[in-house]
């Protein structure tokens, strides 16, 4: 894997589609493992299938936007809300967490 260059990450499709895939893809795996299988295909397919990361030079943080109103785009099973925010911002954390690992760099320190 070459070098992370945050300024390639722009256009993170043409410069790092495998690692990006490789982030969501073990994202996936570590929740499927966890949680509810249903649910956690229902958030991938439903809600991740149109988010976006990011990655901020300034601060260091990968982040990962969802589509507007993620919690309504979820049709395919019946799920509390409650439930569903916490897990959905658990694989959040998930997908964050694997794209520093991806990339091989370190999380900012919380402040």
């Amino acid at each position: 894997m070459a070098e992370f260059d945050p300024d390639q990450f722009e256009d993170k499709y043409a410069n790092y589609f495998p690692e990006l895939q490789r982030a969501y893809k073990n994202a996936f795996n570590h929740m499927n493992e966890r949680y509810d299988s249903e649910l956690i295909h229902a958030i991938d397919q439903q809600i991740l299938n149109e988010s976006e990361p990011f990655y901020d030079e300034a601060t260091g943080e990968f982040t990962v936007e969802l589509p507007e109103n993620p919690t309504e785009r979820l049709t395919a099973i019946v799920v509390d809300d409650e439930k569903l925010v916490e897990t959905l911002d658990r694989y959040l954390d998930q997908i964050e967490a694997e794209l520093y690992r991806v990339f091989d760099l370190e999380p900012p320190a919380d402040g």
